[in-house]
Protein backbone atom coordinates (compact mmCIF):
# COMPACT_ATOMS: atom_id res chain seq x y z
CA UNK A 1 0.00 0.00 0.00
CA UNK A 2 1.51 3.39 -1.12
CA UNK A 3 2.81 5.81 2.16
CA UNK A 4 0.31 8.78 2.28
CA UNK A 5 2.51 10.99 4.37
CA UNK A 6 4.06 11.12 1.02
CA UNK A 7 2.30 13.91 0.20
CA UNK A 8 2.26 15.71 3.42
CA UNK A 9 4.40 18.82 2.97
CA UNK A 10 5.39 22.69 3.64
CA UNK A 11 4.45 24.69 0.55
CA UNK A 12 5.51 28.55 0.47
CA UNK A 13 5.43 30.87 -2.50
CA UNK A 14 7.62 34.25 -3.31
CA UNK A 15 6.47 36.31 -6.30
CA UNK A 16 8.24 39.42 -7.90
CA UNK A 17 6.65 42.27 -9.05
CA UNK A 18 7.76 45.56 -10.02
CA UNK A 19 5.64 48.49 -8.92
CA UNK A 20 4.73 51.14 -12.15
CA UNK A 21 2.79 54.40 -11.77
CA UNK A 22 0.04 55.46 -13.95
CA UNK A 23 1.95 56.02 -16.72
CA UNK A 24 3.09 52.43 -16.48
CA UNK A 25 6.32 53.57 -16.11
CA UNK A 26 8.51 52.02 -13.07
CA UNK A 27 7.57 53.35 -9.84
CA UNK A 28 9.82 56.22 -8.05
CA UNK A 29 8.63 56.43 -5.12
CA UNK A 30 9.88 54.84 -1.61
CA UNK A 31 9.16 51.10 -0.41
CA UNK A 32 5.35 51.69 1.04
CA UNK A 33 5.74 48.53 2.99
CA UNK A 34 9.01 49.02 5.45
CA UNK A 35 7.13 47.40 8.75
CA UNK A 36 6.05 44.33 7.07
CA UNK A 37 7.95 41.47 6.52
CA UNK A 38 5.49 39.92 4.67
CA UNK A 39 5.81 42.42 1.61
CA UNK A 40 9.81 43.12 1.12
CA UNK A 41 12.07 43.63 -2.18
CA UNK A 42 14.31 42.25 -3.42
CA UNK A 43 17.29 44.04 -5.43
CA UNK A 44 15.04 47.33 -6.78
CA UNK A 45 13.26 50.05 -4.45
CA UNK A 46 10.69 49.61 -7.62
CA UNK A 47 10.01 46.14 -6.79
CA UNK A 48 7.19 44.31 -4.33
CA UNK A 49 8.23 41.19 -3.37
CA UNK A 50 5.32 38.74 -1.37
CA UNK A 51 6.46 36.36 1.03
CA UNK A 52 3.20 34.01 1.90
CA UNK A 53 3.51 31.88 5.42
CA UNK A 54 4.68 28.21 5.22
CA UNK A 55 1.35 26.55 4.67
CA UNK A 56 0.66 22.50 4.38
CA UNK A 57 -1.20 22.91 1.08
CA UNK A 58 -1.38 24.46 -1.71
CA UNK A 59 -4.99 25.79 -1.53
CA UNK A 60 -3.45 27.26 1.51
CA UNK A 61 -0.41 29.13 -0.32
CA UNK A 62 -2.83 30.46 -2.83
CA UNK A 63 -5.26 32.29 -0.49
CA UNK A 64 -2.32 33.54 1.41
CA UNK A 65 -1.02 34.56 -1.14
CA UNK A 66 -4.48 36.60 -2.56
CA UNK A 67 -4.56 37.97 1.07
CA UNK A 68 -1.12 39.74 0.05
CA UNK A 69 -1.63 41.08 -3.18
CA UNK A 70 -5.08 42.59 -2.48
CA UNK A 71 -3.00 44.54 0.55
CA UNK A 72 -0.71 45.50 -2.08
CA UNK A 73 -2.83 46.76 -4.48
CA UNK A 74 -5.25 48.46 -1.88
CA UNK A 75 -1.85 50.72 -1.04
CA UNK A 76 -0.51 50.75 -3.72
CA UNK A 77 -4.25 52.03 -5.24
CA UNK A 78 -4.09 55.17 -2.62
CA UNK A 79 -0.47 55.52 -4.03
CA UNK A 80 -2.03 55.61 -7.95
CA UNK A 81 0.51 53.14 -8.36
CA UNK A 82 0.03 49.80 -10.00
CA UNK A 83 1.59 46.03 -10.24
CA UNK A 84 3.21 44.95 -13.36
CA UNK A 85 2.26 41.68 -13.53
CA UNK A 86 5.14 40.46 -16.30
CA UNK A 87 8.55 38.85 -15.70
CA UNK A 88 9.99 41.32 -18.50
CA UNK A 89 10.04 44.72 -17.21
CA UNK A 90 7.97 47.56 -18.47
CA UNK A 91 9.27 50.88 -20.61
CA UNK A 92 12.00 52.86 -18.70
CA UNK A 93 14.78 55.45 -19.66
CA UNK A 94 17.46 54.40 -18.56
CA UNK A 95 19.17 52.97 -15.66
CA UNK A 96 18.63 56.24 -13.47
CA UNK A 97 14.85 55.13 -13.02
CA UNK A 98 15.98 51.60 -11.51
CA UNK A 99 16.99 52.41 -7.91
CA UNK A 100 18.72 50.11 -5.77
CA UNK A 101 16.26 48.52 -2.90
CA UNK A 102 17.43 51.43 -0.02
CA UNK A 103 17.23 48.83 2.99
CA UNK A 104 18.35 51.10 6.24
CA UNK A 105 19.71 50.86 9.81
CA UNK A 106 20.21 47.30 10.86
CA UNK A 107 19.36 46.19 7.74
CA UNK A 108 21.79 48.70 5.30
CA UNK A 109 24.10 45.20 4.90
CA UNK A 110 21.29 44.37 2.71
CA UNK A 111 21.81 47.72 0.31
CA UNK A 112 25.36 47.11 0.51
CA UNK A 113 25.37 43.77 -1.27
CA UNK A 114 22.85 45.12 -3.65
CA UNK A 115 24.98 47.57 -4.53
CA UNK A 116 27.66 44.92 -5.10
CA UNK A 117 25.36 42.87 -7.40
CA UNK A 118 25.31 46.32 -9.46
CA UNK A 119 28.71 46.23 -10.04
CA UNK A 120 28.86 42.60 -11.07
CA UNK A 121 25.75 42.75 -12.96
CA UNK A 122 24.59 45.93 -13.71
CA UNK A 123 20.65 46.85 -13.03
CA UNK A 124 19.11 45.83 -15.72
CA UNK A 125 19.32 42.04 -14.81
CA UNK A 126 17.58 42.74 -11.48
CA UNK A 127 14.66 44.24 -13.07
CA UNK A 128 13.18 40.31 -14.24
CA UNK A 129 10.85 39.23 -11.50
CA UNK A 130 9.45 36.31 -11.35
CA UNK A 131 7.82 33.27 -8.61
CA UNK A 132 9.75 30.96 -6.31
CA UNK A 133 8.11 27.73 -4.84
CA UNK A 134 9.49 26.91 -1.60
CA UNK A 135 8.90 22.89 -0.83
CA UNK A 136 9.67 20.14 1.96
CA UNK A 137 8.24 16.90 2.76
CA UNK A 138 6.97 16.68 6.09
CA UNK A 139 8.92 14.96 8.75
CA UNK A 140 6.66 12.84 9.60
CA UNK A 141 7.18 10.88 6.28
CA UNK A 142 10.92 11.27 6.45
CA UNK A 143 10.72 9.56 9.54
CA UNK A 144 8.68 6.62 7.70
CA UNK A 145 11.37 5.92 5.61
CA UNK A 146 14.21 6.70 7.18
CA UNK A 147 16.37 3.27 7.94
CA UNK A 148 17.37 4.64 11.45
CA UNK A 149 20.57 6.23 12.42
CA UNK A 150 20.89 10.20 12.56
CA UNK A 151 17.51 11.42 10.93
CA UNK A 152 19.09 14.92 10.53
CA UNK A 153 21.84 13.49 8.44
CA UNK A 154 19.39 11.49 6.53
CA UNK A 155 16.99 14.20 5.58
CA UNK A 156 19.77 16.33 4.63
CA UNK A 157 20.55 13.34 2.33
CA UNK A 158 17.14 13.07 1.25
CA UNK A 159 17.33 16.74 0.08
CA UNK A 160 20.75 16.53 -2.02
CA UNK A 161 19.19 13.55 -3.35
CA UNK A 162 16.16 15.62 -4.90
CA UNK A 163 18.02 18.60 -5.60
CA UNK A 164 19.99 16.58 -7.66
CA UNK A 165 17.07 15.17 -10.14
CA UNK A 166 15.27 18.13 -9.70
CA UNK A 167 18.43 20.45 -11.69
CA UNK A 168 18.60 18.02 -13.84
CA UNK A 169 14.89 17.94 -14.50
CA UNK A 170 14.64 22.04 -14.19
CA UNK A 171 14.09 22.54 -17.31
CA UNK A 172 10.57 20.68 -17.57
CA UNK A 173 8.37 22.98 -15.36
CA UNK A 174 10.29 25.69 -17.02
CA UNK A 175 9.09 25.16 -20.63
CA UNK A 176 5.51 24.35 -19.27
CA UNK A 177 5.29 27.93 -17.43
CA UNK A 178 7.57 30.20 -19.84
CA UNK A 179 5.65 33.25 -20.30
CA UNK A 180 7.40 36.33 -21.63
CA UNK A 181 8.28 36.28 -24.51
CA UNK A 182 7.63 39.99 -25.34
CA UNK A 183 9.95 42.78 -23.94
CA UNK A 184 9.72 46.70 -24.29
CA UNK A 185 12.77 47.67 -26.33
CA UNK A 186 14.16 49.73 -23.62
CA UNK A 187 15.17 47.38 -21.87
CA UNK A 188 18.14 46.43 -24.39
CA UNK A 189 18.29 49.90 -25.58
CA UNK A 190 17.82 53.27 -24.27
CA UNK A 191 15.53 55.41 -25.35
CA UNK A 192 13.63 52.76 -27.49
CA UNK A 193 10.08 52.52 -27.30
CA UNK A 194 7.59 49.90 -28.18
CA UNK A 195 6.93 45.52 -27.48
CA UNK A 196 9.15 43.03 -29.53
CA UNK A 197 8.72 39.31 -29.16
CA UNK A 198 11.85 37.70 -28.42
CA UNK A 199 13.83 34.80 -29.68
CA UNK A 200 13.02 33.34 -26.06
CA UNK A 201 9.41 32.48 -24.55
CA UNK A 202 11.63 33.02 -21.00
CA UNK A 203 14.15 35.85 -21.24
CA UNK A 204 14.86 35.80 -17.43
CA UNK A 205 15.79 32.04 -17.45
CA UNK A 206 17.40 32.42 -21.20
CA UNK A 207 21.27 33.06 -21.67
CA UNK A 208 20.54 36.77 -21.39
CA UNK A 209 18.69 36.19 -17.94
CA UNK A 210 19.26 35.67 -14.26
CA UNK A 211 22.91 33.62 -14.12
CA UNK A 212 26.53 33.71 -12.72
CA UNK A 213 28.87 34.48 -15.09
CA UNK A 214 30.74 31.32 -14.51
CA UNK A 215 28.50 28.08 -14.20
CA UNK A 216 28.91 26.75 -10.53
CA UNK A 217 29.18 22.71 -10.62
CA UNK A 218 28.83 21.15 -6.55
CA UNK A 219 29.72 18.30 -4.62
CA UNK A 220 26.69 16.03 -3.31
CA UNK A 221 28.65 13.73 -0.97
CA UNK A 222 27.44 14.94 2.11
CA UNK A 223 25.97 18.63 3.50
CA UNK A 224 29.17 19.31 4.09
CA UNK A 225 30.34 18.72 1.14
CA UNK A 226 27.95 20.82 -0.89
CA UNK A 227 28.48 23.79 1.52
CA UNK A 228 32.06 23.45 1.02
CA UNK A 229 31.87 23.96 -3.09
CA UNK A 230 29.39 26.94 -2.30
CA UNK A 231 32.16 28.08 0.11
CA UNK A 232 34.82 27.67 -2.26
CA UNK A 233 33.80 29.89 -4.69
CA UNK A 234 33.12 32.76 -1.82
CA UNK A 235 36.62 31.92 -1.16
CA UNK A 236 37.70 32.52 -4.75
CA UNK A 237 35.77 36.11 -5.07
CA UNK A 238 33.05 34.37 -7.79
CA UNK A 239 30.30 34.87 -5.62
CA UNK A 240 29.53 37.26 -2.59
CA UNK A 241 27.64 34.66 -0.92
CA UNK A 242 25.38 31.74 -0.91
CA UNK A 243 22.71 34.08 -2.07
CA UNK A 244 24.21 35.07 -5.61
CA UNK A 245 24.17 30.98 -6.59
CA UNK A 246 21.92 32.11 -9.35
CA UNK A 247 20.94 28.38 -10.59
CA UNK A 248 16.78 26.97 -11.14
CA UNK A 249 16.91 24.87 -8.24
CA UNK A 250 18.34 26.33 -4.20
CA UNK A 251 18.17 24.26 -1.32
CA UNK A 252 17.37 26.13 1.95
CA UNK A 253 18.74 25.91 5.51
CA UNK A 254 16.46 26.56 8.54
CA UNK A 255 16.53 30.93 9.05
CA UNK A 256 18.30 33.29 6.74
CA UNK A 257 20.16 31.93 3.15
CA UNK A 258 23.72 31.61 4.71
CA UNK A 259 26.26 28.79 4.46
CA UNK A 260 26.57 29.55 7.97
CA UNK A 261 22.78 28.59 8.75
CA UNK A 262 23.45 25.28 6.98
CA UNK A 263 25.25 24.34 10.28
CA UNK A 264 21.51 23.73 11.40
CA UNK A 265 20.39 21.43 8.63
CA UNK A 266 18.39 21.65 5.50
CA UNK A 267 14.77 22.86 6.13
CA UNK A 268 13.47 22.92 2.55
CA UNK A 269 14.36 23.23 -1.58
CA UNK A 270 13.50 26.21 -4.27
CA UNK A 271 12.38 25.70 -7.36
CA UNK A 272 13.17 29.43 -9.24
CA UNK A 273 12.23 29.15 -12.73
CA UNK A 274 8.04 30.35 -12.54
CA UNK A 275 7.68 33.70 -14.58
CA UNK A 276 4.66 35.97 -13.87
CA UNK A 277 1.88 34.61 -15.78
CA UNK A 278 0.11 37.78 -17.02
CA UNK A 279 -3.22 35.66 -17.71
CA UNK A 280 -3.69 34.73 -14.08
CA UNK A 281 -4.36 37.43 -11.74
CA UNK A 282 -2.52 36.41 -9.14
CA UNK A 283 0.46 35.52 -11.69
CA UNK A 284 0.58 31.61 -10.70
CA UNK A 285 -2.61 29.28 -10.90
CA UNK A 286 -2.89 26.55 -8.52
CA UNK A 287 -2.22 24.13 -10.74
CA UNK A 288 1.53 25.45 -11.39
CA UNK A 289 2.04 25.02 -8.13
CA UNK A 290 0.79 21.32 -7.67
CA UNK A 291 2.24 20.03 -11.32
CA UNK A 292 5.33 21.49 -8.91
CA UNK A 293 4.75 19.31 -5.81
CA UNK A 294 3.98 16.25 -8.05
CA UNK A 295 7.41 16.72 -9.94
CA UNK A 296 9.29 16.44 -6.52
CA UNK A 297 7.59 13.81 -5.42
CA UNK A 298 8.05 11.61 -8.59
CA UNK A 299 11.53 12.62 -8.48
CA UNK A 300 12.02 11.81 -4.85
CA UNK A 301 11.09 8.37 -5.48
CA UNK A 302 13.82 8.05 -8.93
CA UNK A 303 16.97 6.37 -8.32
CA UNK A 304 20.30 8.18 -7.40
CA UNK A 305 23.22 9.10 -9.55
CA UNK A 306 26.47 10.20 -9.27
CA UNK A 307 25.61 14.41 -10.38
CA UNK A 308 29.46 15.05 -12.57
CA UNK A 309 30.65 18.55 -13.37
CA UNK A 310 29.64 17.85 -16.60
CA UNK A 311 26.05 16.88 -16.06
CA UNK A 312 25.63 20.11 -13.71
CA UNK A 313 27.01 21.94 -16.80
CA UNK A 314 24.45 20.12 -19.04
CA UNK A 315 21.30 20.67 -17.04
CA UNK A 316 21.99 24.53 -16.92
CA UNK A 317 22.08 24.73 -20.84
CA UNK A 318 19.59 22.29 -21.22
CA UNK A 319 17.43 24.58 -18.77
CA UNK A 320 18.50 27.59 -20.84
CA UNK A 321 17.80 25.80 -24.20
CA UNK A 322 14.51 25.57 -22.65
CA UNK A 323 13.69 29.57 -22.47
CA UNK A 324 13.79 29.63 -25.79
CA UNK A 325 10.66 30.40 -28.47
CA UNK A 326 11.43 28.26 -31.20
CA UNK A 327 12.17 24.77 -29.92
CA UNK A 328 13.09 23.38 -33.73
CA UNK A 329 15.99 21.06 -32.84
CA UNK A 330 16.16 21.26 -28.86
CA UNK A 331 16.86 17.76 -27.72
CA UNK A 332 17.33 16.51 -24.07
CA UNK A 333 19.27 13.19 -23.56
CA UNK A 334 19.20 13.10 -27.56
CA UNK A 335 15.42 13.09 -27.78
CA UNK A 336 13.50 16.18 -29.04
CA UNK A 337 12.51 17.90 -26.22
CA UNK A 338 8.83 18.31 -26.71
CA UNK A 339 8.56 14.37 -26.93
CA UNK A 340 11.26 14.51 -23.61
CA UNK A 341 8.59 16.01 -21.97
CA UNK A 342 5.83 14.17 -23.35
CA UNK A 343 7.78 10.85 -21.77
CA UNK A 344 7.85 12.44 -18.53
CA UNK A 345 4.68 13.36 -17.92
CA UNK A 346 3.35 9.79 -19.32
CA UNK A 347 5.47 8.39 -16.47
CA UNK A 348 4.07 10.66 -14.04
CA UNK A 349 0.95 9.74 -15.65
CA UNK A 350 1.67 6.03 -14.53
CA UNK A 351 3.17 6.84 -11.45
CA UNK A 352 -0.19 8.82 -10.32
CA UNK A 353 -2.55 6.90 -12.01
CA UNK A 354 -5.37 6.56 -9.39
CA UNK A 355 -5.52 10.09 -8.39
CA UNK A 356 -8.06 11.74 -10.39
CA UNK A 357 -6.75 15.36 -9.15
CA UNK A 358 -3.49 14.12 -10.15
CA UNK A 359 -4.21 13.21 -13.41
CA UNK A 360 -5.95 15.87 -14.26
CA UNK A 361 -3.02 17.87 -13.04
CA UNK A 362 -0.54 16.54 -15.35
CA UNK A 363 -3.26 16.32 -18.57
CA UNK A 364 -3.05 20.08 -17.73
CA UNK A 365 0.23 20.69 -18.31
CA UNK A 366 1.17 17.99 -20.99
CA UNK A 367 -1.63 20.13 -23.20
CA UNK A 368 0.35 22.95 -23.00
CA UNK A 369 3.33 20.89 -24.93
CA UNK A 370 0.49 21.52 -28.36
CA UNK A 371 -0.36 25.00 -26.88
CA UNK A 372 2.23 27.00 -25.17
CA UNK A 373 1.61 29.37 -22.91
CA UNK A 374 4.23 31.66 -24.36
CA UNK A 375 2.53 31.39 -27.57
CA UNK A 376 -0.98 32.12 -26.24
CA UNK A 377 0.99 35.31 -24.55
CA UNK A 378 1.80 36.58 -28.03
CA UNK A 379 -0.83 35.80 -29.66
CA UNK A 380 -3.24 37.45 -27.13
CA UNK A 381 -1.37 40.38 -27.68
CA UNK A 382 -1.84 41.12 -23.45
CA UNK A 383 1.57 43.06 -23.09
CA UNK A 384 0.81 46.81 -24.23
Amino acid sequence: MENQLIYKGNFGVERETLRVDKNRRLSQTPHPFDEDNEITRDFCENQIELVTPVCTSIDGVMKELERLDKKVRAQLDDMNENIWLYSDPPHFSDDSEIRVADFRGSLSGKRFYREKLEQRYGKRLMLFSGIHFNFSFDDEYLKSISTGGDFDEFKNSFYLRLYKQLSRHSWLPLLLTAASPVYDRSLYEDGAKGAAVSKYASIRSSEKGYWNRFIPTLRFESLSAYVDSIQRYVDEGKLFSASELYLPIRLKPKGENSIENFAKGVSHIELRMFDLNPLEPLGINSEDLRFAHLLAVYLSEQPDFEYTDELQIQAVENHKNAALLDLEGVTIDGIPILEKAAQILDKMAERFTDNEEYLNVIAYEKAKLSDRLCSRIINEKIYK
